[in-house]
């Protein structure tokens, strides 16, 4: 198989070429190229396939069913793996939550999937660590919620099994009460707030822990400016953090929830439009390591009611390739290039893997992609519903399986 006409971009720039398939594993890739079996792209992208670690099933319920479903719609937004939240329920916490969650990934035809744990049982005490690890799961997760000696210990693991710790900066005493950013927004709404600082105090808390014990943190969801200030000082000292941010928290503001519109009540909530602004140029200056869809659908039961009673969360898998091209891309906020970089090789690195290059002898994980091709959302639960975004997924390439998509 041959893919012609194809813009070949990666982590490591873009460039025109055709690109030979054999038995899903890239053999060539120069210009001319000749077979029996020409797919011609027609200057679409040829790119790898993103990856989320930052993903929870329908309700955050888990079962085979919305494993399956939620892989399936990761594939057709451009994404080809994923990592499921650990908070689930229930928690992947222990050996029997976690093997019964693993037997879900069998015969996924989608997205690869793959599972974190949560360091902490509901009981607030420690999960076994060492066994979940060494049982498959690829990254332990924390909240900050969680007390410092027990915090300690977790960093104590991941020392010793070199292994990124997925963190989760939050305050229970200041977060509890409030549904969205405390703001004039949220005071114009009446809704109960929560400030920023939530997320600032433990970010410079686990930034001492990751000093001190030398371990990897990624900060999941970060949605503070000063949160990513706090980080990027602590890389220049030679500290190993890094910071995830949503698109949602790029592109729309605590003004969506204007209206008490549900779909926008997310967790972090939404920033401020100033606030927000910080972040783009945050992420313009190579700030933001990772960016996530922070997927986290619900049943219409839990989101076409009161704000104060609406689960957190949207959609954000079933377009995702294209709500990044038309809001960062195509706004030249970044490039293709660069988005690769945010959305393949760096998530791959945070659980030990290599991704997001394109090179000859690799077995293939791509897609091809159509800027050129508009589409409009009709969606209740994202955020860029009735919107028309540019770019579709036309086909994915996982080793000899090949995906066609409408």
């Amino acid at each position: 198989m041959v893919i012609s006409n194809a813009i070949v971009c990666d982590a490591n720039g873009e460039r025109r070429a055709d690109i030979r398939i054999d038995a899903g594993l890239i053999t060539e890739i120069a210009s001319g190229l000749r077979d029996s079996n020409i797919i011609d792209a027609d200057g679409a992208y040829f790119i790898p396939l993103l990856m989320d670690t930052n993903i929870r099933v329908q309700d955050s319920t888990l079962n085979t069913k919305n494993i399956k479903t939620i892989s399936n719609e990761a594939l057709n937004g451009g994404i080809g793996h994923i990592i499921l939240n650990a908070d689930s329920k229930p928690a992947i916490d222990d050996e029997i939550v976690l093997e019964f969650a693993q037997n879900g990934l069998d015969g996924l035809k989608g997205a690869k999937v793959d599972l974190m744990i949560n360091t902490l049982k509901g009981d607030a005490t420690l999960s076994n660590i060492a066994i979940l690890l060494k049982r498959g799961a690829v990254a332990p997760f924390v909240s900050t919620t969680a007390k410092n000696d027990l915090v300690i210990r977790i960093a104590q693991y991941c020392q010793m099994y070199g292994v990124t710790l997925f963190c989760k900066a939050e305050d229970n005493s200041l977060a509890s009460s409030g549904v969205m950013l405390g703001g004039d927004v949220s005071l114009s709404l009446g809704l109960a707030g929560i400030p920023d600082l939530s997320e600032v105090l433990h970010v410079s808390r686990m930034i001492e822990i990751a000093r001190h014990f030398k371990i990897r943190i990624l900060f999941k969801a970060i949605a503070s400016p000063r949160s990513i200030y706090l980080i990027s000082q602590a890389k220049k000292d030679g500290v190993d953090v890094k910071c995830e941010v949503s698109i949602h928290h790029l592109v729309k503001s605590d003004e969506a929830c204007r209206d008490f519109n549900t779909t926008a009540k997310l967790n972090p909530p939404l920033a401020s439009e100033n606030d927000r602004l910080e972040l783009i140029e945050a992420l313009k200056n190579s700030q933001i390591d990772l960016l996530t869809t922070l997927h986290r659908p619900s049943s219409v039961v839990n989101k076409e009611v009161a704000f104060y009673d609406a689960a957190y969360g949207c959609d954000g898998l079933h377009h995702a390739l294209s709500i990044y091209y038309t809001k960062l891309v195509k706004s030249e906020i970044i490039s293709m290039s660069k988005l690769v970089e945010l959305c393949a090789k760096n998530p791959a690195d945070s659980i030990g893997l290599s991704g997001g290059v394109i090179k000859v002898g690799q077995s293939v994980n791509a897609l091809l992609f159509n800027p050129k091709e508009n589409i409009v959302i009709k969606h209740q639960q994202s955020l860029y519903d009735s919107e028309e975004l540019s770019g579709v997924v036309m086909m994915s390439f996982q080793g000899e399986k090949v995906t066609k998509f409408n």
